[in-house]
Order: C-alpha cells, then structure tokens, then sequence
C-alpha cells in the first residue's frame, strides 16, 4: 500500500466515517481533526487557535500573495504581516505534506489534494449525498439539531464555509467533478458501499 487518499466533502455525507472505515482497512492513519494537533506540534501555534481559523474562508489578502509567501518560505517579510488565517492555513498545508511524506494516509479536507498536487501516488475523492440522506445524517449525528429546518440551516453554512475555503485557496472549484479523480453519491451507494468502491479503486489505482 502506497496511496495516498485525499476525501473532500459535503457536509453530512459521511466522508469523514468513510475515510475513517477506508484507513482502518489499509491499517493507515486517517487525518481529520487529527491533523490540528500535528499542526500545533509543527508550527507551534496554540491548537485552540488553529481549531478557530480551522476550513474557514477568508476576505482578505490575495491567494497569490498567500503562496508566494509560501514557495518563499515561512521567513518571507510578507509572513510578518500577513493574517492569521493565512498563517494557520500555511501551516496545515506544510504538516500535511510532512505526513505525506511519512507514508500513506488518509486526508479529509483541508484543501489536501491542492497540498499534494505535485504527488503521483495520489487519489482525490469528492463525496456528496442528496439532501434529504445528509439532513437525515445530521439529525441522527447532533442531538441540539433536532427539526429539518436547523439541520439543513447547518449543512448550507458548513458547505457555503467549505466551498470558500477550498475555492479561495487553490486554483480549482470545490465539489466540481473535473477537480477530483472520483465523484461519489452516498445516498445511492450507502456508507458500506462507498467504502467498498473506494478500496477496489484504491487497489486498482495500485495494481495498474
């Protein structure tokens, strides 16, 4: 096993499970909140602070201001001045190269597939569901959400927040099928299905 597996997703579809239950059957690591504590050992900033600015977009400084500062190095004069959620994102995109680097994993979010866009042994999957399997899943997840309404009020905030990270930080476009390897429908495969399509992918992607 050599592959590296970036998931991006829309707010209750169940991709992070599916990453979780994809790691656990290669015996891989699987990076999600997880990652904020590796952030905070490799950079140094608190990881309260990190959980705040943590897939939230931002209105100012340019993206290619931001990763200029990055090509350049964490001692470019620009870093000095620049916001913290720029900082903060730097910071993820530097860790989650270093466990690339480490072997295979799993990644969720996190603009990961943009991280390790220069990786060949990478596969970038989107997960998506219909709304009435995601309200559901919200719903039996958070028990403060307890009408439609609330559940689909969270998922468009938490989606609207993921597409303008996502989108103000890489050159491609959130949940469009020609910025991922593989596309996949929950509602219609299941969690258990999903699963299965993506380690018959992941082992076909290893056998080519």
């Amino acid at each position: 096993m050599n592959t590296i597996i970036t998931i991006g997703r829309q707010f209750g579809s169940g991709g992070r499970e599916i990453g979780e239950k994809v790691a656990a059957h290669f015996g891989i690591p699987c990076y999600d909140k997880e990652l904020l504590s590796k952030v905070s050992q490799n950079s140094g900033f608190a990881q309260e602070m990190i959980k705040k600015h943590d897939e939230k977009p931002t209105g100012s400084f340019l993206y290619n201001l931001v990763m200029d500062t990055y090509s350049f190095g964490y001692n470019a004069s620009s870093f000095v001045d620049m916001p913290i959620s720029q900082k903060v994102f730097l910071a993820q995109f530097d860790t989650i190269k270093k466990l690339a680097e480490e072997g295979p994993a799993v990644f969720i979010g996190r603009c990961a597939d943009s991280a390790l866009s220069e990786k060949t042994n990478v596969i970038n999957i989107f997960i998506q569901a219909n709304e009435d399997f995601r309200v559901k899943k919200i719903m039996s997840r958070y028990a403060d959400i307890d009408t439609e309404q609330k559940a689909l009020d969270m998922m468009n905030k938490k989606d609207k927040q993921r597409q303008s990270y996502y989108n103000y930080y890489t050159s491609k476009k959130w949940g469009r099928s020609d910025t991922y390897d593989l596309c996949i429908n929950t509602a219609m495969l299941g969690i258990e299905g999903t699963v299965k399509l993506i380690i018959q992918c992941i082992e076909d992607f290893e056998g080519k």
